[in-house]
């Protein structure tokens, strides 16, 4: 393995994985779809209609809003509340945004800190926050983006049932549309929920989200 691809390995690991996911998504939904519309006498779609669809862009992105808003408040909420014993949690004794000089900021920034880190002013504070602004903003697009396919699958449900469909408005205050997000929500917050507790108490060996094995189950903060 080279040099580059070891070094960047997680990073495409998980967009192999990504794009297996999405292929297998849309050759699955398509048979799900035409399954369902030859039942009905309905017209068949080919997969390029499918990926390009409204029913296939709003169960995309039902699924990316729900895992960025996760993220977003893990990023988030991590800074103010710690977790006896988790090592998803800073030490007990470090909640907050901890001083310049932990955080390696202005004039106790290194050599090598990026050049933002070293600067004051709106550089440095739109730098330490951009990666919950980012993901907070990469969350507002998909939730839009579900909304508005969200709205379009389900009109051409009441079109095709003979039913007025509904407007931006009447869409927004839909169960369908907050029967999409909750279900989603609420599976991401169970799983960082169990992801903090059972750190506690379980471990796996040689893995940054784990402490290490001979670790007590009362050390916090600690990665193996």
């Amino acid at each position: 393995m080279s040099k580059g691809l070891r070094e960047q390995g997680l990073t495409i690991a998980f967009v192999v994985l990504l794009i297996a996911a999405l292929v297998g998504q849309a050759l699955t939904g398509v048979a799900f779809y035409n399954e369902q519309a030859g039942d009905s006498g309905l017209p068949l779609m080919s997969l390029l209609q499918y990926v390009t669809s409204s029913q296939f862009a709003v169960d995309v992105a039902e699924n990316w809003q729900s895992e960025y808003l996760q993220f977003l408040l893990y990023i988030l909420l991590t800074v103010w509340l710690v977790q006896k014993g988790s090592p998803e949690s800073k030490p007990l004794d470090q909640a907050g945004r901890e001083s310049d000089e932990k955080q390696k900021v202005g004039s106790h920034a290194q050599e090598d800190s990026p050049a933002w880190a070293k600067v004051r002013g709106w550089r440095l504070q739109l730098f330490s926050r951009s990666l919950g602004l980012t993901m907070g903003a990469i969350f507002l697009l998909s939730w839009l983006a579900q909304f508005i396919a969200g709205r379009s699958a389900y009109n051409a449900d009441q079109i095709k049932d003979l039913k007025a469909p509904l407007g931006w408005g009447e869409y927004l205050a839909a169960p369908d549309f907050w029967n999409r997000t909750f279900q989603n929500w609420q599976s991401e917050f169970l799983a960082v929920a169990s992801m903090v507790v059972l750190s506690i108490y379980l471990r796996e060996r040689g893995s940054p989200e784990s402490k290490p094995v001979g670790q007590p189950h009362t050390s916090t903060g600690v990665e193996g």
